[in-house]
């Protein structure tokens, strides 16, 4: 029929969709995209994918790649990417015998346009940019600044500010933000115990904390601080929307009830402070955490063993955690860590407890705020480490980077991506650990940024006070929310 050679020089004649695509159809064997021999590369993904846990590795295939039968009729070619046109013929003739594209045919093909054109601006401000978030829906986004400023865009409406807010009582900057899962409400956090909340849904645009609106404080000090006043690094909402937990510069984690308006949880989860907190499913049961002390943690509500006690305890960071990112299947996460890599962790995986020297002996002083990572650390490996993959390449250093799994609805989360202090941003093959992209723009760190749900859309933010979006437009001309084309320095591998 049409799954022949000719299906090479209909790529060739440009009716593939993406410039990642093109190449890697036209590429032999012998080289890669950009020009270097393959060998070592290959060399370097068959030992990463030796290591790598073999279920992780058969489950993203599932949900990113295409049925077999697109590819059978090409021998040799069968692991490169199969062709957009090819799976649009094979669609319309019933080649797979579906009559249409499965979940992960569409992420195949989404997948593979990635968001790697522009920048173009969305924002700019006079001061760091520290947080980043699209909404559940990808309808709204969030970003929280230095210099107490929150605001919420409307991204179905041209990136126009919905809600421009001030923040209250505002110590050091906004470390993080989460929007309730209905979007009605938002919560802040700060170097401070009290987390404020704003009405997203109220009529009025700008929002300043107590002279316009209202922002409610909830409180998650107790009279047991002793008047110690601790600082939240990590906030989000509960999938259910009844409750807030948070990690704290006390090496605590808390759970808030906004039903009962009161604290239900306290743990002292580490022996330093506590960076991050996410759930690690739906259910709201199992809470991860990770800390300056290395540590990544599972929690589960249901079955306390004992006061402090978590459910175990995963190693493998040589410096502490900034970030973790759940995969959402109550399995698996990735985590940030200021030994300059980002690790893959399977939590069935995890120790009843931390071993009782977990420590990785080191003859050099260093401190991530101000002094560069030394060299003589970046081929040091954790003795225990628990991990099941490790990605190295951007850098964590000055701030609390933040990494995340690329989305599940169009790319079947085969990617990673993070913010660097090199000003850039990168994403990483999952299973390969091979870089795919790397953003150049920004003249600071870029501490978060975040992919839209379903479009192949990006945002960063960074010190420099810009927020840019990063896509894939078929036509390669600004969208049309776009207020400006700033200029452009990416680079693909």
């Amino acid at each position: 029929m049409f799954f022949g050679p000719s299906e090479i020089d209909t790529d060739e004649m440009g009716y593939a969709m993406s410039r990642l695509e093109i190449e890697s159809d036209l590429c032999d064997t012998g080289k890669d995209f950009c020009g270097v021999g393959s060998s070592s590369a290959s060399h370097r993904s068959s030992e990463h994918l030796a290591d790598l846990d073999h279920e992780i590795s058969q489950v993203t295939k599932l949900k990113s790649s295409p049925h077999q039968r697109y590819s059978r009729e090409v021998p040799g070619r069968h692991q490169l990417p199969v062709s957009t046109v090819r799976m649009l013929a094979g669609r319309e003739s019933n080649f797979s015998g579906r009559g249409r594209f499965s979940a992960a045919d569409c992420c195949h093909m989404l997948s593979r346009y990635l968001p790697i054109k522009g920048p173009w601006l969305v924002d700019q401000m006079d001061s760091r940019a520290y947080v980043s978030q699209f909404s559940t829906d990808g309808s709204l986004f969030i970003a929280g600044f230095q210099g107490s400023r929150i605001r919420i865009y409307n991204v179905e409406k041209g990136w126009k500010v919905q809600k421009d807010i001030l923040a209250k009582s505002l110590r050091w900057t906004v470390t993080d933000t989460s929007l309730s899962p209905d979007q009605r409400n938002l919560v802040y956090a700060s170097m401070s115990p009290i987390v404020h909340i704003v009405d997203v849904g109220s009529g009025t645009t700008e929002s300043h904390a107590n002279v316009t609106e209202i922002h409610d404080g909830l409180d998650f000090s107790s009279d047991e601080d002793g008047g110690y006043s601790f600082g939240i690094f990590s906030v989000k909402f509960s999938t259910d929307g009844r409750e807030v937990v948070a990690g704290s510069s006390d090496d605590s984690i808390y759970v808030y009830d906004l039903e009962a308006n009161r604290v239900s949880l306290r743990t002292v989860a580490h022996t330093s402070d506590v960076n991050t907190v996410c759930f690690a499913d739906e259910s709201g049961n199992l809470i991860l955490s990770g800390s300056d002390d290395n540590l990544c943690k599972v929690w589960d509500r249901r079955c306390f063993i004992g006061r402090d006690k978590p459910a175990g305890v995963l190693v493998g960071h040589l410096e502490g955690v900034t970030f973790i990112d759940s995969r959402g299947d109550g399995r698996y996460f990735i985590s940030n860590g200021k030994d300059q890599t980002i690790k893959l962790w399977d939590i069935r995986k995890m120790s009843s407890s931390a071993p009782a020297r977990h420590e990785v002996l080191r003859n050099y002083e260093w401190d991530y705020r101000w002094m560069d990572y030394p060299t003589e650390a970046r081929d040091l490996k954790h003795p225990l480490d628990q991990s099941v993959s490790t990605y190295k390449g951007h850098s964590v250093l000055r701030t609390l980077i933040r990494c995340y799994f690329s989305p599940a609805h169009s790319t079947g989360q085969k990617y990673i991506y993070t913010g660097s202090n090199d000003s850039s941003v990168y994403i990483y093959d999952l299973v390969s650990g091979d870089k795919v992209a790397v953003l150049k723009h920004h003249s600071s760190p870029v501490r978060d940024c975040n992919w839209h749900p379903y479009y192949p859309t990006l945002i960063s933010s960074s010190w420099d006070g810009d927020l840019v979006k990063w896509e894939f437009p078929g036509s390669g001309e600004a969208p049309i929310m776009s207020k400006k084309r700033v200029r452009r320095r990416h680079f693909y591998y």
